[in-house]
């Protein structure tokens, strides 16, 4: 592969569910420590960003080898900020990549060789879009919502299946690698679309920190790892 490849590694200062997380110790390096150095070790990744509106975490991820071409604007780090709008205000400011590789700083556990094979999943199926995902720990076949007298629906309308080896497998979206053509991206201003080619990880490094809980499990997980 000799396009140029671009990794954003989207860390913004306002955490609520763990306040301060990306920078956090995390099996003795900073949670981000681990996506940069998986995104470094990348056989296809050409250059190593990260967009963050917060002093302290550029500090750090220049420390780790990242670049921090630009500080994110306040406007693009809000709660409710699209996940989509960061990464083309990245592609703005570094233009001239074929590809954007997008790695969530929250899975730690996810390797350099995640990152390369949703890549060349991508290449293989010659698609525009590849993303990591994991099989479901639950069956949505399984599943029902209630209705306002809490009576029970299915939630998807098929024959009810009672063996689980008969369920069709399902798979949810992992968080760990989006990748895309970036022409392609400023296009659909989704990762999602009709064509997107899904990588399938394990579910042992599909592991995603969003609240305080996640965060003691995943470091049980790594310290042996490293020690």
């Amino acid at each position: 592969m000799t396009a140029r490849c671009l990794a954003v590694i989207p860390a913004r200062g306002g955490s609520k569910g763990v306040p301060g997380k990306n920078i956090r110790l995390l099996a003795g390096k900073p949670l981000i420590a681990w996506t940069i150095e998986a995104a470094k070790r990348s056989k296809y990744i050409t250059t190593t960003i990260v967009s963050t509106d917060d002093e302290e975490i550029s500090t750090v991820a220049i420390e780790y080898g990242a670049e921090v071409p630009f500080i994110r604007p306040a406007h693009l780090a809000e709660d409710d900020t699209p996940g989509v709008a960061p990464i083309l205000h990245a592609l703005e400011q570094c233009p001239d990549y074929d590809y954007v590789v997008v790695l969530q700083p929250t899975s730690p556990l996810r390797t350099a060789e995640d990152i390369d094979g949703t890549i060349e999943k991508m290449f293989k199926n010659d698609g525009d879009f590849c993303v990591s995902v994991a099989e479901a720990a639950q069956s949505p076949y399984w599943m029902y919502t209630l209705n306002k007298d809490d009576v029970m629906q299915p939630l998807i309308d098929s024959p009810l299946v009672v063996r689980r080896q008969e369920l069709p497998k399902a798979y949810i979206l992992n968080g760990a690698v989006y990748v895309a053509k970036v022409e392609e991206l400023k296009k659909t201003e989704s990762f999602i679309t009709s064509e997107t080619v899904a990588y399938e990880m394990p579910e042992e490094r599909s592991f995603d920190i969003d609240v305080e809980k996640d965060f003691f499990v995943c470091e049980n997980i790594m310290q042996p790892l490293v020690e």
